[in-house]
């Protein structure tokens, strides 16, 4: 098969977190390939400043988010982007009217944004943190330090070894448990063992994940890490870095500027060299967070990389389509272990699936530009709905199919948006019993472009499932031909023992096409051939 001809392209990336909304703006050489940043844009908005008795995101933080990200838009169709690409994180997935907010700036701005869960956010980093940093062949371990969360990872080169999301930021931390200004010392002491107790789960796995022997480098991105490398540079050599990328500072230091921070008033520490007004509300949350995990993992240094999430969802895409093979290849196969590891959770027969899913994806690539137009996207959530259509007998065989949905849109699917899980695990739930319904909630729910792949997707499930129905792989091949005149779909077979006449699977197929009929207009032939 010829391979695509990749083009260079911008991109921008938006990331709505539980303090700011970033953009970054990047510049795509296909050849190399590489990325350039050529503009960023940044407004604290707010968002995790959420509605103490609901726990919605407010009207006025709404608002705030929908002014910046007119902004982020304007300027990313002034730079002529391609195509920008957005997610949101802790505050959004947490609020009860996260996904109506989503909405909203989806039918306002026509921004589609991805919420994406708490270790995907931790994945992206680390993909990040990776395009920024040469890890020198080192274990690294990352931490970020957002407004409701904080991400802790470790990684090296070539895989993420442990994927961690925890929710305490900078934000929330603020709200929740300063009250004085300056701080007092019983509101620090009560910071300081809440966040050790939050920390001890994600520390003691990060340890055990270490191999003999090794001390990681240890990474910090985003807003909390950066400002206090400006306060230390400041303090140290009088001026800012030319750049923070790599640049080092103490525990010790960092303890130091803590207990200076600890001893300010907040126009105080709004007044030092770096400091923003916003950031001066939250910094010192933060830093005890970033203190604390250090301490924990009994690390002395940390080292800043001013990429994190925006770069490593830019880094993402450029995986997804095909732009990074080599150097990321690990994680370029991240989606399909993933499907895997849920498929083994829940003791799915992969012997059966993986049949199956031969079944599908040569249906799907035999009547493709033909009786449907779906690309390798599609082609993918098949795939991966197919492995996993049976994960629901872990549960019960009565409604298994219903019960495949929960555990698909439920499980953690590393490197695949919310939509995508939602997408995949629709495909699965509409494989036996009735086909889609608009009385269906979720289902209703979809876009009609959505609602349509379902259908046609799900009926393709149902012929390769009749397939293999006996689970012996009683069919050796399969051979689709598209009769366009007569509007007829032939399958030819052939079994795999030349004296069985496979009448199980032949009878299967019989009850099953109807739907697929209907759905492609078409009439399905089968021939048997010995």
């Amino acid at each position: 098969m010829k391979k695509r001809a990749l083009k260079d392209c911008i991109l921008g990336a938006i990331d709505i977190g539980t303090n700011s909304i970033h953009m970054v703006v990047v510049k795509i050489n296909a050849q190399i390939p590489s990325f350039s940043i050529i503009a960023k844009e940044k407004d604290t908005v707010r968002l995790g400043d959420r509605n103490f008795e609901t726990g919605n995101l407010t009207e006025e933080a709404i608002n705030r988010s929908l002014a910046a990200l007119k902004r982020c838009k304007h300027l990313a169709q002034s730079l002529k982007v391609d195509q920008i690409i957005a997610v949101a994180t802790s505050a959004t997935r947490e609020a009860p009217n996260g996904k109506d907010f989503l909405k909203q700036i989806e039918t306002e701005l026509g921004i589609v944004v991805d919420l994406i869960s708490g270790p995907e956010e931790a994945r992206r980093i680390y993909l990040g943190v990776l395009s920024g940093m040469d890890f020198g062949g080192k274990v690294h371990g990352m931490i970020d330090i957002g407004g409701g969360s904080t991400e802790i990872i470790l990684g090296d080169n070539q895989e993420a070894r442990f994927l961690s999301s925890t929710k305490i930021g900078a934000v929330s931390l603020t709200r929740d448990f300063i009250h004085s200004d300056p701080l007092s010392n019983q509101e620090y002491i009560t910071l300081q063992c809440y966040v050790r107790g939050i920390l001890e789960r994600p520390v003691e796995e990060f340890k055990n994940a270490l191999k003999l022997g090794e001390k990681p480098v240890l990474v910090g991105t985003s807003g909390t890490a950066e400002t206090l490398a400006l306060i230390h540079s400041s303090e140290n050599q009088g001026v800012a870095p030319l750049k923070l990328n790599g640049y080092q500072i103490s525990r010790q230091d960092i303890e130091k500027i803590l207990h200076k921070l600890i001893g300010m008033n907040y126009a105080q520490r709004a007044s030092l060299p770096a400091m923003s007004e916003r950031r001066a509300e939250i910094i010192i949350s933060g830093t005890i967070i970033l203190l604390e995990a250090m301490k924990m993992l009994d690390i002395d240094c940390l080292t800043i990389c001013e990429r994190a999430l925006r770069e490593g969802v830019i880094v993402d895409w450029m995986l997804q389509n095909g732009y990074i093979e080599d150097r990321l290849s690990f994680q370029g196969e991240v989606r399909p272990r993933n499907i895997y590891k849920i498929a083994h959770k829940y003791q799915v027969d992969l012997n059966h699936a993986d049949k199956i899913a031969d079944f599908a994806l040569n249906i799907f690539d035999s009547i493709k530009n033909q009786l449907h137009f779906w690309g390798d996207l599609e082609r993918e959530y098949l795939w991966s709905a197919t492995i996993l259509h049976n994960s629901g007998l872990y549960i019960s065989h009565s409604a298994h199919h219903k019960h495949s949905y929960y555990l698909i849109r439920n499980a953690e699917l590393l490197g695949f948006s919310e939509i995508e899980i939602e997408l995949i695990a629709q495909i699965a739930r509409y494989h036996r019993k009735s086909k889609p319904k608009r009385k269906h909630e979720t289902y209703a729910n979809l876009s009609d472009s959505h609602r349509k792949m379902i259908k046609q997707l799900s009926a393709i499930l149902r012929l390769a499932i009749a397939l293999d129905r006996r689970q012996i792989r009683a069919i050796k091949t399969l051979e689709c031909r598209y009769d366009h005149e007569y509007r007829q779909l032939h399958l030819h077979l052939t079994p795999r023992q030349p004296n069985d006449d496979c009448a199980l699977e032949l009878w299967n197929l019989d009850y099953k096409k109807p739907i697929f009929e209907q759905e492609y207009q078409v009439k399905v032939l089968t021939t048997l051939h010995k």
